[in-house]
């Protein structure tokens, strides 16, 4: 198979892959939009910075592993293949069940620290303590997207997205609607879901049997060697950094929102909402960059990188103009559908050209992130994001929260993208 069709293969699938998710959660967003109180989307909108930090701090699983799995693969490492999958599930159950025993004092200190009106902590409040049961599943899920993803398992992706964010469209409508949990049932439905999607996950495994005709001592024996856990938690700790400074600007981006008002707060997350439907989409791009870029590495095929660096750039940023352009030309359409409330449907007019530039830069963005993801050069991604973070976006959106500016706001977002693109292309062509 060719390079351009292991590409176009793997992108697509991980596209409508990917896709799932936001679709998922426009629907979400418009079961709670649609209820008479505007404080239940709020308050999930807030409880979400909570969880951005609890779970995408650790997307090193996902990532780390769909790296370390590539370059397994390239190298012919079948031992290596399964060894990883294993540590990297032991250690995300691991990490699941620690946020379950520490889930009290998470969510006093974090409701503490948000801004928010009583009542939209409350309904936070109700989505917090049905969706933390769901850690465990949720980090063991990225493991197994990861170790699919690096082997170049596509459609098993797709399967379990189908059946993830199926599952989570339908408990939603139940607990929501039926049910009127409101944000609870939100919480409840998201949790349930994510079990089913690791259920499902671990079932496609013991179908495949991977480790038939291959020693299981030479599997586990390498689950705690010195070296090897030194590289894992070296890769996995620059990637935490860079998550958690990336979730750090947008956690920042929502509070800020919430203190210039619940009906900015729900526009802004309206049109995340749109930045994060346009991510899951590129991210479909990256995804198979990273794959393709670690089969690469761990080949020794340095010249197929460049190539492969940009073919994935220029669709992404196809993509995310094109994104931001629908939304921009039809705006009363795609909005009317998440929200019947009028005056918020007003307040993103207001604000929804900045997605030309935060999805323009962000496609580059992306793509690079998993071109460098691909490569397992985790210090790179590190210095790049901590940089962005605190010079591309930080001192903006103090300013636009100082000066209570929704305008300036949206500058420092588009900000972290720019500088995002600066530092990790001016490494780029040290790695050819």
């Amino acid at each position: 198979m060719n390079f351009y069709t292991r590409f176009s293969r793997l992108a697509i699938v991980n596209i409508l892959s990917n896709l799932m998710t936001p679709l998922a959660s426009f629907l979400d967003v418009a079961f709670l939009g649609h209820l008479t109180e505007i404080r239940h989307l709020a308050g999930v909108a807030l409880a979400t910075v909570l969880f951005n930090y609890l779970y995408w701090t650790f997307g090193f699983l996902r990532m780390g592993t769909t790296g370390m799995t590539a370059q397994a693969v390239g190298r012919n490492d079948r031992y290596g293949i399964l060894t990883i999958g294993l540590r990297n599930l032991i250690l995300a159950l691991s990490i699941g069940l620690l946020i379950w025993v520490l889930q009290f004092p998470l969510r006093e200190i974090g409701f503490t620290l948000l801004s928010a009106t009583p009542e939209v902590k409350l309904a936070g409040r109700d989505y917090f303590q049905t969706m933390i049961w769901g850690a465990p599943a949720n980090l063991m899920s990225f493991v197994l997207l990861g170790w699919f993803l690096g082997r170049e398992q596509g459609s098993k992706v797709f399967l379990l997205s189908l059946v993830g964010n199926g599952s989570n469209v339908a408990l939603n409508y139940w607990f929501i609607v039926q049910l009127g949990w409101a944000s609870m049932g939100a919480g409840a439905a998201t949790a349930t879901s994510q079990y089913v999607m690791v259920l499902v996950g671990l079932g496609l495994i013991l179908w495949e049997k991977p480790w038939q005709g291959v020693s299981w001592q030479n599997i586990t024996a390498p689950l705690w060697e010195r070296q090897a856990l030194g590289e894992v938690f070296t890769l996995n700790g620059d990637i935490l950094i860079r998550t958690f400074a990336l979730i750090t600007a947008f956690s920042l981006f929502t509070n800020f929102s919430s203190a210039l008002g619940t009906v900015i707060l729900a526009a802004n997350t309206l049109l995340l909402q749109v930045i994060t439907l346009a991510a899951y989409f590129i991210d479909g791009i990256a995804f198979a960059t990273e794959s393709l870029a670690g089969n690469l590495h761990g080949q020794k095929d340095k010249k197929g990188l460049p190539r492969l660096l940009w073919l994935s750039g220029s669709v992404s940023v196809v993509l995310g103009l094109m994104f931001a352009g629908g939304f921009i030309l039809f705006p009363q359409f795609f909005f009317g559908l998440l929200t019947r409330h009028d005056e918020v449907i007003a307040r993103v007019g207001d604000y929804i050209l900045w997605l030309l530039p935060v999805l323009g830069f962000g496609g580059v963005a992306y793509s690079l992130d998993g071109y460098f993801l691909g490569l397992t050069a985790g210090r790179t991604l590190r210095v790049a994001m901590v940089i962005s973070t605190g010079v591309g976006f930080l001192p903006l959106a103090l300013v636009a929260w100082w000066w209570q500016s929704p305008q300036l706001l949206w500058l420092a977002l588009t900000g972290l993208m720019v500088v995002r693109c600066v530092t990790l292309g001016w490494v780029v062509p040290r790695t050819f």
